[in-house]
């Protein structure tokens, strides 16, 4: 008896050689991700839809599609594919209390005359980092401040998703805390949409974190968290360069807990606070 695959099961069988290995080179090509040699089922669970929503016949078709330089459209969304990565509300608390207690505290002291704060979260994905940190400095009674969040990712796809505010059940469930769901969300049908008034703290903009940046900026904090981890060494010393040049002296850096400056970027010091270490350029 056989049976016949279709669909994303057909897709994810028999990627020859030499096509993995032409993906690895157009995803860093695009990104600047790094895939190692044993990512074929990561590749082949993010693509298999891709193919079949596009009719191909298996991954090697989608692989001659992009050789032959097919729409723009078509290597944006295999970009898209390979570059969504995980994100929740209030993802690693530590970090937040560090900004809450320590960093903001000093930051309004500084700037009670300017009553300006300014904000970059890189590679934010549907954009609960953005949102719990506007959400954040609400309840911090800063509404009276002029706030900007500028919040960036690779995918388009995503972001405009992020743009929306709008989350299913599951992902409000994570991080966020039930207080916070009452009073700046909404109901509607299945899912919940954030409120106008946290939603318009935060610009949405593409943006490939291996571009120069010297047009960004000033700012007082950046997140860039658990994404350097998918980068060569030469990008992310690259990177963390450009980051630091967008920042305000003694402006202050997140990054993920298994990512450090050290080895990489001696422009920043290390600060412990409350439980984490926070980079800040001195």
């Amino acid at each position: 008896m056989s049976t016949t695959l279709t669909g994303p099961e057909r897709a994810s069988i028999r990627l020859d050689p030499e096509n993995y290995q032409f993906l690895q080179e157009f995803v860093y090509r695009e990104s600047g991700i790094v895939l190692d040699r044993d990512k074929h089922y990561l590749m082949e669970a993010r693509l298999s839809p891709i193919v079949a929503q596009q009719r191909l016949g298996s991954l090697n078709e989608l692989c001659r599609a992009l050789k032959a330089a097919g729409p723009s459209g078509l290597r944006q969304q295999v970009v898209d594919s390979m570059t969504t990565n995980e994100t929740m509300f209030f993802r690693e608390p530590v970090q937040y209390d560090a900004l809450r207690k320590v960093v903001l505290p000093r930051l309004m002291e500084q700037r009670r005359d300017r009553r300006r704060l300014n904000f970059w979260s890189a590679a934010a994905s549907s954009g609960q980092e953005a949102y719990s940190l506007a959400m954040m400095l609400r309840e911090m009674g800063l509404e009276d401040w002029y706030i900007q969040i500028n919040a960036t990712d690779l995918s388009t796809q995503i972001l405009e998703r992020a743009r929306q505010g709008r989350f299913l059940q599951i992902e409000v469930n994570r991080g966020l805390p039930v207080q916070y769901l009452v009073k700046y969300f909404r109901r509607d049908g299945m899912d919940w949409i954030i409120r106008d008034e946290i939603r318009n703290m935060v610009r949405f903009e593409r943006f490939d974190l291996r571009q120069g940046m010297g047009a960004m900026g000033p700012f007082d904090v950046v997140f860039c968290r658990n994404v350097l981890i998918y980068f060569d060494v030469c990008t992310k010393k690259r990177i963390l360069g450009e980051i630091r040049s967008t920042l305000f002296r003694g402006g202050h850096l997140l990054l993920g807990g298994s990512e450090t400056t050290l080895g990489l970027d001696d422009g920043y010091e290390l600060v412990p606070a409350c439980g984490t270490v926070l980079y800040r350029v001195p």
